[in-house]
């Protein structure tokens, strides 16, 4: 099998691990500095003080978190959901339905992937119907007409690629059946409910395009179809099946559990896996710098071991230019954890553009969140200990 490069030599200087993330020089913290998402050329530094151990934090670019559970607002129009994160390239919102969308909805600005946060019901689309529930993700090609009845009020991450399209990983060495088979991967149905839907009463249609909503209106249901074929078609994963990588020598970086890649974005799924069980190997999500992305994780339901006083509905942004990592709390277990697996369930986004936070997130600051990584003296004074 040929490889795209050459064996790399990278040079050490001074004390250091010849191991990623693992044998850590004693008393040290490790941060790595990397191009490209963890996939470029990268550097591990070994410090006497955790990273993120500053005393106050001034200016616009710091970590940030916003409590979307805070957001109680319904919008009956998908196109009115609240703006959370935006670049030329990925729109992040958060839309909250009670009742049943009595129109269909078509983005025709780029693929669309909703995450159903809480609540269930059906999707009618131009290819059928399928059920979803809490845990689903639901990709929708460019221009699919769709609506939601609403058995259970929702709660729905909105993901937009914007003038792009939404695609699995390249699974590499590990082929394409990991992660997930995509043979799990649900596809609307023309069942009898989809059949049952269909009538000759007027319906309106909601085109989005460049942010801008034109309404269609037509004499019958215009999801009339009676048959299709092809593979362009919507697609339903839920996180239950998502089947993770794991190494129990090595913690691994969260390029490993990406889920789907847009245009200059991808999405990850964090599900519960195995901790790693070697004795030198970190089990906390190691310190790094985002020197090329912008990092948002939307917290959806269970324990976030590495980060301290988040419930479900949080959203993060560790933007571009800072080191960030485990939360001090976490750090204390950097190499003993209380259970053998973690117990989470989250979703990122890794944003190659700057990401602008919008109205609704703003309103939902979490002032604080960037001073919670302030580590104490007695802290590193219990690491210097442990690694001993």
């Amino acid at each position: 099998m040929s490889n795209a490069r050459y064996i790399g030599l990278p040079r050490i200087e001074g004390q250091s691990s010849r191991q990623a993330h693992a044998d850590l020089p004693e008393g040290t913290f490790e941060r790595e500095l990397g191009k490209e998402g963890f996939f470029g050329p990268a550097s591990h530094m070994y410090h006497t003080h955790p990273p993120t151990g500053w005393l106050s934090w001034e200016g616009p670019l710091r970590p940030r978190a916003f409590d979307l559970a805070a957001l109680k607002r319904t919008q009956q129009m998908v196109w009115n959901a609240d703006p959370i994160l935006h670049n030329a390239h990925v729109k992040f919102r958060m839309w909250r339905i009670d009742r049943s969308m009595d129109y269909l909805a078509r983005n025709a600005d780029g693929d669309e992937l909703l995450f159903i946060h809480r609540g269930k019901g059906d999707l009618y689309c131009d290819y059928g119907h399928m059920s979803v529930e809490k845990g689903d993700y639901i990709l929708l090609p460019r221009s699919t007409m769709w609506r939601l009845e609403v058995e259970e009020p929702m709660a729905v991450l909105l993901i937009e690629s914007t003038d792009g399209s939404l695609r699995t990983p390249d699974r590499g060495l590990v082929g394409r059946h990991a992660l997930y088979d995509e043979a799990i991967l649900e596809t609307p149905r023309i069942d009898e409910a989809f059949k049952a839907q269909q009538d000759e009463r007027q319906w309106c249609v909601q085109i989005k395009r460049r942010e801008e909503v034109s309404i269609v209106t037509y004499p019958f249901n215009p999801l009339d179809a009676v048959g299709w074929h092809g593979d362009l078609v919507p697609v339903r994963l839920n996180v239950r099946d998502i089947r993770p990588l794991s190494s129990h020598r090595y913690h691994l970086p969260p390029s490993a559990h990406t889920t789907w890649v847009g245009h200059r974005f991808v999405v990850c799924t964090f599900v519960p896996r195995p901790f790693e069980t070697d004795p030198a190997a970190i089990k906390v999500p190691f310190f790094h710098n985002n020197d090329d992305y912008d990092e948002v994780v939307f917290y959806h339901d269970g324990n976030f071991f590495s980060r301290d006083n988040i419930h479900p509905g949080t959203v993060s942004l560790h933007p571009c230019g800072f080191t960030h990592g485990p939360h001090p709390k976490a750090l204390q277990r950097m190499y003993e954890m209380p259970a053998a697996e973690t117990n989470e369930y989250a979703v990122m986004i890794d944003a190659r553009d700057a990401l602008e936070i919008g109205s609704a997130a703003k309103s939902v600051e979490l002032e604080s969140y960037a001073e919670s990584w302030r580590t104490s003296d007695r802290l590193v004074a219990q690491r210097a200990k442990l690694a001993r």
